[in-house]
């Protein structure tokens, strides 16, 4: 399997003999990135991965008990997408261990980190200390694939989640992004009703173009009541209380926005809806590109 991240890496620089890598934290996506570096005869040293059992005796992967040992001998540093997961910690699935980034950003001074949506405060203390920084998700190539994963996951949520089919359902898309316009036209192409509702005139005047049904982000209210399933993908608080006592108890809301997420979730506990987060599809994916 070839994942993304692995092709954006691979693009930017040539991976030679013995080369060497540190990665460190991350879920599925990680470890077979971790996986194809070694085969590509790099030598890996991981920390924050030591429940990956699939990495253990492997050639070429060194896991290592410390962040210190794991970076001290690289120059470049692969982190998750996204980076963290509470503000404080690098993101790490198959770990018990903390890993503030604040610590591994004193300890890589003078090298590189490539990572996923890492946030301002982080990048700021990075340049600081002389740490040059690649964001992947600010790769539009990388960015695109992300959301066709994250689309087919969602996709396959409303699938395992509802007794209708997706075929003629009234499906409200919060948002117009990147991984807006991937899912309305995955679901159009599964005969869905498709709505979605944005702010801006030039996001009104895409989903014209497009074909699909519009409405105002703003002023939804009512409006909700007509909808099968809801799915946000704007990372600001969209389905506040004032929106959400007009959704249907049917109607299934899905939301794909990084935390804090865009829907009031003690509200939605409170009415009784149905709810799913939908946080990190792609690494739930399957998907496979080719580099």
């Amino acid at each position: 399997m070839k994942v993304g991240k692995y092709c954006a890496i691979k693009k930017g620089m040539k991976l030679k003999m013995e080369t060497k890598f540190a990665i460190i934290g991350g879920d599925l996506r990680m470890i077979k990135l971790t996986k194809l570096l070694a085969k590509e005869k790099a030598i890996v040293y991981t920390y924050g991965l030591e429940q990956a059992e699939e990495l253990k005796n492997e050639q070429n992967i060194k896991m290592c008990f410390t962040l210190n040992e794991a970076v001290q001998e690289v120059e470049t540093i692969i982190g998750p997408t996204p980076f963290l997961t509470d503000g404080t910690n690098i993101n790490t699935k198959f770990s018990k261990n903390q890993i503030p980034w604040q610590e591994l950003i004193k300890k890589i001074q003078n090298k590189k980190l490539i990572a996923g949506s890492i946030k301002q405060e982080v990048q700021e203390m990075a340049k600081k200390n002389k740490i040059e920084v690649i964001d992947l998700m600010e790769q539009e190539e990388l960015a695109i694939l992300n959301a066709i994963s994250t689309a087919e996951g969602a996709i396959e949520i409303v699938m395992q989640n509802t007794l209708k089919t997706i075929h003629r359902s009234n499906i409200l898309i919060l948002g117009f992004g990147r991984i807006g316009k991937v899912l309305a036209k995955k679901l159009e192409g599964l005969s869905a009703k498709v709505t979605c509702a944005v702010r801006k005139q030039e996001d009104f005047a895409w989903i014209k173009a497009y074909g699909y049904k519009e409405t105002n982000i703003n002023n939804l209210k009512e409006n909700l009541a007509q909808y099968d399933i809801i799915i946000n993908t704007v990372p600001h608080l969209i389905l506040t209380t004032k929106n959400l006592k007009y959704v249907d108890k049917e109607t299934i809301i899905i939301d794909l926005a990084s935390k804090p997420g865009g829907a009031d979730q003690k509200e939605i506990e409170r009415l009784g809806l149905k709810f799913i987060w939908g946080l990190a599809l792609p690494r739930k994916s399957s998907t496979s590109y080719d580099c």
